[in-house]
């Protein structure tokens, strides 16, 4: 097996080729892998049957073995993808400004690709194609270890997608894939600063501890989401039910699912009563004052206040005003999401100033942050960090910038 440092040389070696690339040709490179993930579905299913079979003969949770299970319909959705990847506008050369200095030197921010970045990603065989699909539209070689779970899966789906860039004449190594999948590769993986310029997670809270202790590379973390609604004495309660239950049960497994709901006491009373009821099968935990008002409710622990559960549960806090829903959002929050519901422009305004979070709604449901949905068509995740990114990472969040600067023989005095 080959090392995880030749493969990175590899990635570094194609990334050099695909920066100078033109549009044109990456684009005829996802549109071939798109067609040949299509036509080689059969051969893809037949891997995945594998990790499937293994996975549930392991004793693996039906949410983990469906998380990793493929169908024609999911093959066509990856196809999709990358289709709709190559329709999107290329970020690589776009001047993002430009100015002239009193001397003469003109100046130019130009953006360019990040270079080689890494994957490290948990069953899902979908983002193989996914993540290769973005990094290639940004100029960017992508490096790929996966878990050992889904190893035949993305065997596969790499063997396809690199046959299609090859027939658009980039080199194959534009997309690698680490076969290892031992604890030792990975962590080689997360420390090869001479290769990966960006490492991205994707996956649960071990795999993001796992690189917080390990990577010596720069990294963007895909954070948790304990995202807040918070309903605001002037809320229209008809609309803060409806963004409740949306952000709660349209798909609690995401990390833009509602986890934790604020409510102004002067509206408690009326809105409790009738938000439980909309949320049936959700399990409600909450401070003293809304169990009172929602006698099925359960007291919540102090862990419940910060808590992703990724689960049909909800933790309820009742607050004086909203000087104190700011305050148990900021102490409570991850960064990811958080949401306020008002008629008062005064409260929303001072609600979206002093929270502190990647993307902070008004009158609408968490469930939008999400790169699709704020029209960047796709993301590789959604960057809880500051730097150098932060929310849905699309592909300008997958670019860099360099300065070029044209003179006429200035020298500095």
């Amino acid at each position: 097996m080959t090392s995880v440092s030749d493969l990175g040389r590899r990635a570094k070696s194609a990334s050099r080729a695909l920066a100078l690339a033109a549009t044109g040709t990456k684009d005829a490179a996802l549109l071939a892998a798109a067609d040949l993930l299509q036509h080689r579905c059969e051969e893809i299913l037949d891997a995945n049957a594998t990790d499937v079979q293994r996975a549930a003969a392991s004793g693996s949770s039906p949410t983990v073995v469906d998380r990793l299970r493929l169908n024609e319909a999911r093959v066509a959705s990856m196809a999709a993808g990358l289709r709709q990847v190559a329709a999107l506008p290329d970020p690589v050369g776009e001047v993002t400004g430009g100015w002239t200095r009193p001397n003469g030197l003109s100046i130019e921010r130009v953006r360019v690709p990040l270079g080689v970045v890494a994957i490290i990603y948990e069953n899902r065989p979908n983002v193989t194609s996914d993540a290769a699909g973005l990094c290639l539209k940004s100029g960017n070689a992508a490096f790929l270890r996966g878990s050992s779970a889904a190893l035949d899966s993305n065997r596969a789906v790499a063997a396809v997608l690199r046959e299609g860039i090859a027939k658009a004449g980039l080199p194959e190594d534009c997309v690698v894939l680490v076969e290892d999948t031992s604890h030792e590769s990975a962590r080689e993986f997360m420390r090869l600063r001479d290769v990966i310029d960006c490492l991205i997670p994707r996956g649960g809270p071990s795999l993001v501890q796992a690189v917080l202790e390990n990577a010596t590379v720069p990294y963007v973390i895909d954070g948790d989401g304990n995202c807040h609604v918070y309903v605001d004495a002037s809320a229209d309660l008809d609309m803060a039910v409806s963004i409740t239950v949306n952000g709660k049960t349209q798909r609690p497994s995401v990390c833009n699912a509602t986890e934790s709901l604020v409510v102004h006491r002067r509206v408690a009373p009326d809105f409790l009563p009738r938000v439980a009821q909309a949320l049936a099968g959700v399990r409600l935990v909450g401070d003293e004052t809304a169990c009172a008002l929602v006698p099925t409710m359960e007291p919540a622990a102090e862990d419940d206040w910060g808590r992703e559960y990724l689960d049909l549960v909800l933790s309820v806090k009742v607050v004086d005003d909203l000087s104190a829903a700011i305050e148990h959002v900021q102490r409570y929050s991850s960064g990811h999401t958080e949401a306020i519901v008002t008629r008062d422009l005064d409260a929303a305004r001072r609600f979206t100033r002093e929270v502190d979070a990647a993307a902070v709604m008004v009158n609408a449901s968490t469930r939008f942050t999400d790169g699709e949905q704020f029209g960047f068509g796709a993301e590789i995740g959604i960057s809880t960090q500051k730097l150098h990114a932060r929310g849905p990472m699309g592909l300008r969040e997958l670019t860099t910038t360099k300065y070029v600067v044209m003179g006429t023989g200035q020298i500095r005095s």
